[in-house]
């Protein structure tokens, strides 16, 4: 299997989860309330904003070192206690093979992403399936890449609690033909 089939059919997986998960909260979900200390209170929409360190491993082992580091910026709407919305930006940085740097001349590449995504929780109110979709422009003038703007596709899963954001994602990026296995883990806080 081609690594173009491996990686429709990881999205294509994700979204199932997805889309599994938003039936099922819908199901079980009947009321809006939440227990804190045995109190009950209505649960309030908003805004919630996170602060994040990843660290990946690039699966091309043709050019990349195999190493990405970045931070994150993430603003999620809560649409109801399960599901929300995300809107996230930040800086990856992959690092490039050191033959082809001194072959190719090549540079490091660094990229600006810009994702939007859904988080859905399945299990409890911590743990959570993320689906994004965006862009990432390369900001890397010394690099064959450095012209590319790249779409980027991102499943992944994690946990979360009232400050803290621990995720698991596979990235897709289509103009470099590959992707990245990443762990994210942030601050997060209520605006």
């Amino acid at each position: 299997m081609n690594t173009t089939a491996k990686i429709k059919g990881l999205f294509a997986f994700g979204i199932l989860l997805l889309a599994g998960t938003h039936v099922n909260a819908q199901e079980t979900t009947t009321t809006t309330t939440t227990s804190v200390i045995g109190d009950t209170q209505n649960y309030d929409q908003g805004f919630r904003l996170g602060f994040g360190l990843n660290a990946g491993y690039v699966l091309d082992d043709d050019y990349f070192d195999g190493l990405a580091l970045g931070a994150d910026v993430r603003l999620q709407y809560d649409l109801s206690k399960r599901t929300s919305i995300t809107l996230t930006t930040g800086y990856d940085h992959f690092f490039v093979d050191d033959n082809l740097q001194e072959y190719y001349n090549a540079k490091d590449i660094g990229m600006i992403p810009v994702k939007a995504g859904f988080k859905a929780f399945f299990w409890g109110d911590s743990f959570y399936a993320l689906g994004e979709a965006g862009a990432g422009f390369v900001v890397s003038k010394q690099n064959p890449y450095a012209e590319n703007t790249t779409v980027i596709l991102s499943p992944g899963i994690g946990y979360a609690n009232k400050w803290i954001d621990i995720s698991a994602r596979y990235e897709h990026y289509t103009e470099f033909e590959t992707g990245q296995v990443a762990l994210r883990i942030a601050y997060g806080f209520k605006l």
